[in-house]
């Protein structure tokens, strides 16, 4: 980003309340001509009206940014979000007009996690009940025996900031911690202390279960009627993340029947969800969405952000971005080409992945090396961790998240490209895999991917496709061909690859619709076919 000079007044306006301490940096700023103006609870249409001549929004959560107001604000540059989430922010709309967009994704860690544990430990001991009876004039001690969490197993399902600083507080309470999330690899987990597991061994295994997970097409609904059916008699929930990780009704289910002890929940699909039917159950306690509801973390987010603006005014950048920043116009000419080539490399090899990703390692070729490839290298790793991630990553926090998750970044450049004009390889590493995939832009043509593993092939990297190993033996082929047709799946396109005759070779086949698993398990059993792989571009 380039450096921003700040030659007028600087009008910061502040659509909710926010701490005072938390804007203090902004009110003592002494280099910068910043008015700040605070103006909360406003309409959209209020707001509309005006936002024109401001520089700088600043929101939490009540208020939403839609694409009517970025377009209404002509000045605007910047968009600061007290706190980690940004759905209330149309990052596209932001993205498109050339705004910044940043957050606060550690200042409410802590209050996060102190809260899950507290409660926990509510959950345990019927905190809430007993108090409530007590206050009702009845001293009962015999309805509200507990349980205690030394000796029980904790299964933490998301495994990022939050989650982790929850396993240290469990640790502490001499609680045994197993640990879930798609990037956990077995070094990091031993390191933490904690047991990696699959979803499905926490279920199976663990007499509390925590939730903390973003709300992903992956986690909704992550926990639900099948998995409360492998967890053992008693288990007890925690979800302070997000509503819609579990089945609400699934969980309704679980408690009545007695295979689910107790919930203890502070976020729900629908707030306020005051007439909720959970909260009708004895064995659930819940709170209003009060995670990040601390003092110490309402000024933390508030402060986080006000620093970011003063630091984008000062130097240009800024440290928690959650979109595209302004590249340079002559580096942007250069490189956008091969956004997209990148991006689309790092989310097949994520598809064709099967354990967290340990390492990756960049190698660009030709033409291509001659750029500052550090924005390729950031659309490689939205690719790869999108898959997992969803639209909480892109194209800024891509390296931060991949890096936070100890994956190992190497980038090389050389002015080979072995017979192409640029060349981009991408390989990643996992404690038991390497898998390695090239690409390129053709002149007049487009984004080709060329290489796959040691095979050359020549393959538009969109839509569905099926990556197949295979024996290279006398009608493989037909055999793909005559199944898939048998399930009415049209083949496009076609490219086979092998290293040698008679070894392992692969096809890559381009097809008109989405494949279920159950026809890919029909593929991968016939005679000759290694490995079947659905891959959507």
């Amino acid at each position: 980003m380039t450096t921003i000079t700040a030659t007028k007044t600087i009008n910061v306006f502040i659509a909710d309340p926010l701490s005072e301490d938390g804007i203090f940096p902004l009110r003592q700023e002494k280099d910068l001509d910043l008015n700040v103006i605070i103006d909360t609870g406003l309409t959209p249409e209020a707001l509309m009206a005006k936002i024109a001549d401001v520089d700088v929004l600043l929101v939490r959560s009540q208020t939403t940014v839609t694409r009517e107001v970025i377009e209404a604000a002509k000045s605007l540059k910047l968009i600061g979000r007290a706190g980690v989430g940004v759905d209330n922010i149309d990052l596209a709309a932001a993205t498109e007009h050339g705004i910044i967009v940043v957050n606060a994704p550690d200042g409410n860690t802590n209050s996060a996690a102190e809260h899950t544990i507290a409660m926990m430990t509510s959950l345990a001991r019927h905190i809430p009940q007993a108090f409530n009876t007590l206050k009702n004039g009845k001293w009962d001690r015999k309805s509200y025996v507990g349980v205690e969490l030394k000796n029980k197993t904790l299964g933490v399902v998301g495994f990022g900031r939050i989650g982790v600083e929850v396993a240290y507080r469990a640790k502490g309470q001499r609680m045994n911690v197993m640990a879930y999330d798609p990037f956990l690899t077995e070094e990091r987990a031993k390191e933490l202390g904690v047991t990696k597991a699959t979803v499905e061994e926490i279920c199976a295994a663990a007499d509390f279960i925590t939730v903390h997970t973003p709300l992903l097409p992956e986690t909704r609904n992550l926990i639900n009627k099948d998995k409360f059916a492998m967890m053992k008699d008693g288990v007890r929930i925690i979800n302070c993340a997000r509503g819609g990780i579990i089945n609400e009704d699934d969980l309704y289910d679980a408690i009545v029947e007695g295979k689910v002890a107790g919930a203890a929940l502070d976020v729900f699909i629908s707030e306020p969800a005051t007439d909720h039917k959970l909260l009708t159950l004895p064995q659930v306690i819940a709170t209003p969405h009060l995670g990040a509801s601390t003092i110490e973390a309402q000024e933390s987010v508030a402060v986080d952000v006000s620093n970011d603006i003063i630091k984008f005014y000062k130097t240009g950048t800024v440290t928690n971005p959650v979109n595209m920043p302004s590249i340079p116009k002559e580096l942007l000419a250069q490189v956008e080409p091969f956004f997209e080539l990148a991006e689309k490399l790092g989310s097949f090899l994520s598809q064709i992945t099967g354990e967290p990703v340990q390492e990756i390692n960049l190698s660009y070729a030709g033409e291509v090396a001659n750029y500052d490839v550090r924005p390729l290298t950031s659309n490689a790793l939205k690719g790869l961790l999108s898959k997992n991630h969803g639209n909480h990553v892109n194209d800024v926090n891509a390296r931060y998240l991949s890096e936070r998750i100890g994956m190992k970044i190497n980038e090389h450049k050389t002015t080979t490209a072995k017979g192409f004009t640029s060349l981009i390889t991408i390989e990643v590493k996992t404690a038991n895999e390497t898998h390695t995939v090239a690409g390129t832009l053709l002149n007049g043509l487009g984004a080709r991917i060329v290489k796959v593993e040691n095979y050359v092939v020549d393959v538009v990297p969109e839509g569905h496709l099926l990556y197949i190993k295979n024996t290279d033996k006398p009608g493989a082929i037909g055999r793909v061909a005559t199944k898939l047709a048998e399930k009415n799946i049209n083949i496009a396109t076609m490219q086979v690859g092998r290293a040698q005759v008679g070894g392992t070779a692969v096809m890559m086949l381009t097809v008109d619709n989405v494949v279920k698993d159950e026809d890919l398990t029909f593929v991968g059993q016939l005679e000759n076919i290694d490995e079947v792989k659905a891959i959507n571009l």
